[in-house]
């Protein structure tokens, strides 16, 4: 069987189960996602096993996290939230909300998440009673297939259409490109390659943009915890995570106190300017990412780069200045590195941030350290990103957690910034159509006004 011919096969039996599962209730599309959700959750130890293994990148430990973390808050925040029929009544407006779902959904699975992304993607696919086509990685396809194969048969003891869920058998760009084109709207998580081809499938599509995510510390901050929180971030699944800090900005004033805290908790910290550009040739060797090191524990970096550090290192910890297209250490690591910033005044922190930020990463995520209120939002104004992430860890607070308002995600919009169609966590409420009745309101405050009463500054 060609790549055309295994691509209009799944896409017809995808449809097919998503027209019956278009009829099931509320109760019933609940407990079908409930049941793929907690089915990856209570496998979530082989599959972490079944990732490394297979990709190479990031840690069984911390994968378990993700394995079973993501299921869980999608499930918390999903459940009783209405996504079937009637949805919403807005009284005041004379306006009631009809959910309906878009159809097949095509879903492209980046290597660094081959069990998150899948297990979310169709968990809000399902929400909104649609079916989902998963697109593994090339080097991801094992376990993208064995996290299908465990939801699949949560479907079938849910009593819901087995083939809501599905996967190619073999990934390549060909097979990419077909599920894009043909399902009804399609959602790519990986490079910006893919998700240009997603846009440009002439069909509906929800992309990524890069992430690059800076961590910003004031001078109010608890700098224990904030130095806990950004390695717990860091180097969280070996920093495979478009969430990870990248860099830091500490003032000018407790930046010893800082490097101190860091090398207290595990950190090699390089200063010298000659091991400096020794790390920044081996990481980027000619500008760009060595792709090698992705995913890798600090001890192997450095010996690829010739540099001995003790074999418990959590991460490294470089000191550099310039930032933006003048220092490749400013961009997006996916590896247990961190760049350190030092600055006197608040605004330039912000102003340093953004310089990287506009260099790669825009439209992402940020997070700051801080118990100001006026600088938290003043760094909101002046960053291009889409999510700042307050006091927390960056690594799963952005993609939203049970602690604060973010929709759980694995696919961080990232706006017209990062050329986007959305400019926040993809959640089910974007995988729905809403049709909407409109009744007549005839007491209206509108109608009560005279023209001058309308334009009157």
């Amino acid at each position: 069987m060609n790549a055309q011919e295994h691509v209009a096969e799944l896409i017809a039996k995808a449809r097919k189960a998503q027209s019956e599962f278009e009829t099931y209730s509320q109760a019933d599309v609940d407990k079908a996602v409930r049941a793929i959700g907690k089915a990856v959750y209570d496998k979530a130890v082989p599959l972490a096993e079944l990732a490394v293994e297979e990709t190479g990148m990031g840690n069984v430990e911390d994968k378990i996290k993700k394995n079973q973390g993501k299921p869980k808050v999608t499930w918390y925040k999903l459940k009783g939230k209405p996504s079937r029929g009637v949805i919403r009544y807005i009284e005041d407006e004379g306006l009631v909300e009809v959910a309906k779902p878009i159809g097949v959904i095509g879903a492209i699975t980046p290597v660094t998440n081959p069990v998150m992304t899948p297990i979310h993607n169709a968990m809000i696919a399902l929400k909104g009673g649609n079916a989902i086509i998963v697109c593994p990685h090339p080097k991801g396809v094992k376990t993208g297939k064995a996290t299908v194969d465990v939801m699949r048969e949560a479907l079938v003891a849910a009593g819901a259409p087995i083939d809501l869920i599905q996967i190619v058998d073999e990934a390549s760009i060909e097979v990419s490109g077909l599920i894009m084109q043909q399902t009804d709207a399609c959602i790519s998580t990986g490079g910006p390659g893919m998700v240009k081809a997603a846009y440009s499938s002439g069909k509906p599509a929800y992309g990524v943009g890069q992430g690059n995510v800076q961590s910003l510390y004031d001078t109010d901050a608890d700098i224990a915890d904030a130095v806990t929180k950004t390695i717990t971030g860091r180097i969280y699944d070996n920093g495979v995570l478009c969430t990870c800090e990248q860099s830091i900005f500490v003032p000018s004033a407790k930046a010893d106190a800082v490097a101190e805290e860091f090398k207290k908790q595990g950190a090699y910290i390089v200063s010298d300017d000659a091991e400096v550009e020794t790390f920044r040739k081996t990481l980027f060797p000619g500008g760009a990412m060595e792709k090698d090191v992705v995913g890798i524990k600090p001890v192997d970096i450095a010996k690829r780069a010739g540099i001995d550090i003790p074999e418990d290192t959590k991460l490294i910890v470089v000191r550099v200045e310039k930032t933006g297209a003048d220092e490749p250490l400013a961009k997006e690591k996916l590896f247990p590195v961190l760049t350190m910033y030092v600055y006197d005044e608040w605004d330039e922190a912000v102003d340093k941030a953004a310089a990287n930020i506009e260099f790669e990463g825009t439209g992402h995520s940020c997070v700051i350290h801080s118990n100001t209120k006026e600088h938290v939002e003043q760094a909101a104004i002046k960053i291009k990103v889409s999510r700042f992430s307050v006091n927390q860890i960056g690594s799963n607070s952005l993609g939203g957690t049970l602690a604060n308002g973010l929709n759980p995600t694995g696919t961080l919009g990232c706006g017209t910034w990062g050329n986007n169609s959305l400019s926040e966590n993809l959640w089910f409420t974007h995988l729905i159509n809403i049709s909407r009745i409109a009744y007549e309101i005839p007491d209206a405050p509108g109608l009560k006004l005279s023209d001058d009463e309308l334009w009157a500054e």
